[in-house]
């Protein structure tokens, strides 16, 4: 059963091809590739298969619509597609599901109403979201539609967890709650662990860390989202390649007031400006601030040291909402291959039964591995995320539905 998923942006559209042969078994990635640039005047296209094969074009690419016309002409240029019939579904990333959707979705018209209502919550994603779908549903009007929503994961974590200490009116008039988001990783991450254990179906207790340019953590209590780091939108939390994370509301409003600064300034400032890009004041790149502290600049250190610094306290945190950790799990482009700042978040943490064994961790880049130290309690693991793999699989769920 040939599966498409598509991640789709504001100029952007990532997509697979997979082919779920059993969910939760043997899937096997068939093609993936990006279309950049959409809408102008020179469009790039190209996509890689799982033999190694590539292929790519340079062109305009006008609209959505049209870049799913590119994934299909590469696809069938890659072999890899024949003709657009064998697509059995497709599978759409929407980051937010808002209180609508505690799982994924099969799109009808009702469905595409509630996800068009949240596009009040996430006007910079839902919309480019919804137009990937508009698009495939033009050229593929027969072919079902999966939504796989970023929030819905989270859609578990109780209400003295997800609300706000402000008026309840503000939940329950304008919505001003904690949603979370990279739902999709901490789900798979979370799943995949229990999966490699035998564990399955099984209480348990897992930290769960995203740590890319955006960042976020989970503790996850028998497979539910209980706790989350990111909040009513993803600036909360750890810090990020250029947000801050958890910053003083108060804060805000004194940077709203002071100078003539306005809204969308200090906007641009919590979204593009701050967090490992603020501190070093040089990169948003945690390769580059290793290599920057390595060298003695002090602020590269000190944003490397409050990245970590932030993190440990959260996994302090989370495991006080469990009453303790069996597992932690790295993920995301620096928790997959970053052992330096993996050592450093672990450091110090031996009273909550975690440990980090040296060469395990150093040898371990972009793989999955049991990193820990010989009989520490709270297990340590490194597992890549796969987040459209787990959208592909709850396309087939939802079509069989």
């Amino acid at each position: 059963m040939k599966i498409l998923v598509i991640n789709c942006g504001s100029s952007s559209l990532k997509f697979q091809l997979l082919d779920i042969l059993r969910v939760e078994e043997d899937e096997n990635l068939l093609v993936k590739g990006l279309i950049e640039r959409i809408g102008q005047e020179k469009s790039s296209a190209d996509c890689t298969t799982s033999d190694g094969r590539s292929f790519s074009f340079e062109e305009k690419v006008p609209d959505h619509k049209s870049a799913i016309e590119a994934v299909f002409a590469l696809l069938s240029r890659s072999g890899t597609l024949r003709d657009k019939a064998e697509i059995a579904g497709i599978g759409h990333r929407m980051v937010h599901g808002g209180e609508y959707f505690r799982e994924s979705a099969l799109i009808d018209d009702e469905v595409e109403n509630a996800i068009e209502k949240c596009s009040e919550l996430a006007p910079l994603h839902n919309p480019h979201n919804l137009n990937g779908y508009r698009a495939a549903r033009e050229l593929l009007p027969d072919v079902p539609q999966v939504a796989v929503f970023d929030t819905a994961f989270h859609a578990t974590l109780p209400e003295k967890a997800f609300l706000y200490a402000i008026p309840y009116e503000a939940y329950r008039e304008d919505k001003v709650r904690r949603f979370g988001f990279h739902g999709t990783s901490h789900r798979y991450v979370s799943e995949r662990l229990a999966h490699i254990r035998g564990q399955a179906g099984r209480p348990s207790r897992v930290i769960t860390c995203h740590l890319g340019n955006g960042c976020s953590m989970a503790a996850v209590a028998d497979g539910k989202s209980v706790e989350t780091s990111m909040g009513f939108t993803p600036v909360e939390g750890l810090v990020m390649g250029t947000r801050p994370g958890d910053v003083d509301p108060g804060a805000v409003l004194y940077l709203l007031n002071r100078n003539g600064s306005d809204a969308a300034k200090v906007d641009r400032l919590l979204n593009h400006q701050s967090g490992l890009l603020g501190i070093s004041g040089s990169s948003n790149d945690m390769r580059d601030l290793l290599r920057k502290r390595g060298e003695g600049d002090h602020r590269a250190g000190l944003a490397v040291d409050m990245f970590c610094y932030r993190v440990r306290k959260y996994i302090g945190a989370y495991a006080a909402v469990l009453g303790g950790a069996d597992a932690l799990v790295f993920t995301g482009g620096i928790g997959e291959n970053a052992a330096e700042v993996r050592r450093e978040i672990c450091r110090g943490l031996e009273f909550l039964g975690i440990g980090v064994d040296a060469e395990k961790n150093g040898g371990c880049r972009g793989r999955e591995a049991d990193i820990s130290a010989e009989g520490s309690p709270c297990r340590v693991w490194v597992i890549p995320t796969n987040e459209e793999l787990l959208i592909a699989r709850d396309t087939v769920r939802c079509i069989g539905r």
